[in-house]
């Protein structure tokens, strides 16, 4: 699920993890940003924002959730309808907090704040942040930092530094927003002024000690005091319980992310004694993910046991088995996660990622079918092309290994590998099949975003 920093964890991971990709959040030193997939967090993140992105009007589907791989307290909207979590703050925070930050970057994308703000850039600021952009969503779907740096270029440190610093009057914007949502929804906006409240006096900080959070969104006690005063003498719903789902749901992410971020402390965490899903769940990442793979898997057979339709516990057996090189036995589990959870292009990725393992040719077609679906569910995906390329070179395939391999070098922004195997597609697939069409798509937007000249 998750692996050491820089390296690439295998396709067939819950959590794929995406090397670092270096740019500037807000006004703090360069850093690096690491991006992880896993369909279950994503899913729950998605159950709580879709009710509030449906109530500030927009569809839901149009908004991409992303987890940066941070320990910080930082969650912020960028490119428009963005909108990123660290895996910090979905540990550290409770879920009236998260789901009160949740409605305030909605009013972010809501308000148009991010495209206001682009307005305003100069010319060289508004070029360097359209690069970065796109090598941004470069990096997050090829699984690699580095490729997106090419498209980023100069100017990255102040185009981000301004692309994240939100003036104080769109943060007040935004909190209203959220507590319009919220109240709209029959929701407290109390965790949003818990949240506030907790981060109080951290702007008094030196920068290099204050919050992330804190430095991307700038505090004012004319916001918390807005906040404290809507929810004191004008909300109904002042201690009002959010839908049950929702606290399993955040009991399960907590214990998922803890297993498998602070795997020592999960242990200590989760009592061997406490019988509870997510405490269960917990200890069986953290064993995994400290050496102790039998155990793991041991324990992760009651929780599907428990639970047998539960997608996300045969998906955990399924990686462990593979990460252990029990590559065969590996197969049986990720094809159940993908028969309960069959939109879910992660879990075909990693199906199809353990069948080519396998080795065994008999496979290749079922590999090839699976790995085709997450295609065309996760477009963006380098890895999930880099598999596929190897499936048709076995496959003996030649058009659609070109096919693929430009679809790959597209997402991981190698303009000119992207055109040429696309001509290469183009000339040897048949004229007018969906794959043909494609590859004339891609050699016309590679065409258009440099000049042919270069190549």
């Amino acid at each position: 699920m998750f692996a050491v920093p820089k390296r690439i964890a295998n396709a067939a991971v819950a959590l794929l993890m995406a090397a670092t990709l270096a740019l500037q959040p807000a006004v703090a030193q360069a850093r690096s940003i690491s991006f992880i997939r896993d369909t279950e967090i994503e899913h729950i993140l998605r159950v709580y924002a879709t009710p509030i992105l449906e109530t500030a009007g927009i569809v839901p589907e149009a908004v991409t959730i992303a987890l940066v791989n941070d320990d910080t307290l930082n969650a912020f909207v960028a490119g428009g309808q963005n909108m990123f979590f660290h895996t910090g703050f979905l540990m550290d925070t409770g879920l009236d907090e998260l789901i009160g930050v949740t409605a305030h970057e909605t009013g972010h994308i809501a308000g148009g704040h991010l495209a206001r703000m682009g307005d305003a850039m100069a010319n060289a600021a508004t070029i360097a942040t359209i690069f970065t952009l796109l090598g941004l969503a470069a990096a997050i779907g090829a699984g690699r930092g580095d490729v997106g740096m090419g498209l980023m270029g100069g100017g990255q440190e102040a185009a981000m530094r301004t692309f994240f610093a939100f003036t104080r009057a769109q943060e007040g914007s935004a909190d209203e927003a959220a507590m319009k949502y919220l109240e709209s929804l029959g929701w407290s906006s109390e965790g949003l002024l818990k949240m506030m409240q907790r981060l109080a006096g951290q702007e008094l900080l030196p920068e290099n000690r204050q919050v992330e959070y804190v430095r991307t969104h700038p505090l004012t006690r004319n916001r918390i005091e807005a906040i404290r005063n809507f929810v004191e003498t004008r909300s109904q719903n002042n201690g009002k319980r959010l839908p049950d789902n929702f606290h399993d749901l955040h009991e399960r992410m907590v214990a998922k992310l803890m297993g498998f971020m602070r795997p020592g402390i999960a242990l200590r965490r989760y009592s061997a004694t406490d019988n509870a899903i997510p405490a269960r769940y917990a200890r069986a990442i953290a064993l995994y993910r400290t050496g102790r793979a039998d155990e793991a898997v041991t324990m992760t057979d009651a929780l599907i046991a428990a639970e047998q339709d539960n997608a996300y516990f045969h998906e955990l057996k399924g990686q462990i088995l593979f990460e252990e090189g029990r590559v065969a036995d590996a197969v049986a589990p990720y094809r159940e996660a993908v028969r309960l959870n069959p939109d879910s292009g992660l879990l075909r990725n990693a199906l199809g990622h353990a069948l080519l393992e396998v080795g065994d040719d008999r496979f290749l077609e079922e590999a090839i079918n699976h790995l085709t679906v997450a295609a065309r569910v996760e477009r963006s995906s380098a890895i999930t092309w880099r598999l596929l390329s190897s499936a048709y070179s076995r496959a003996d395939m030649p058009p659609q290994l070109a096919y693929a391999r430009a679809e790959e070098a597209l997402s991981r922004g190698d303009i000119r590998a992207a055109k040429f195997h696309a001509d290469r597609a183009e000339r040897m697939l048949p004229a007018g099949s969906p794959e043909w069409i494609r590859a004339q798509d891609i050699r016309v937007m590679v065409e258009s975003r440099v000049s042919t000249s270069e190549f």
